[in-house]
């Protein structure tokens, strides 16, 4: 009897895992989508630094510089929401 409830239970773990794998299928990327992800991560993570960069700049010159790199990455991530629209 312990028998049969182990086998079943091993039937339903299998049938679990087939479901999560063709449910994981099914949210795959298409290579452009995925390029895109991976863009719009690089150009967060460069904002975030340049307005830390900014937080600690003492020269006027090279706030100025931030702020010109600041403003291409914003606009880099709009053009990128404006693509995908």
């Amino acid at each position: 009897m312990a028998r049969g409830w182990e086998s079943k239970s091993v039937e339903s773990q299998m049938e679990s895992s087939q479901s999560k794998s063709d449910a994981g299928s099914k949210k795959r990327l298409t290579p452009e989508a995925a390029s895109v992800l991976r863009k719009r991560g690089s150009l967060l993570l460069a904002r975030v630094h340049l307005q830390h960069q900014m937080e600690a700049c003492p020269h006027p010159r090279y706030q100025t510089m931030l702020q010109n790199a600041l403003a291409d990455v914003e606009r880099q991530l709009a053009d990128l929401n404006q693509s995908e629209l």
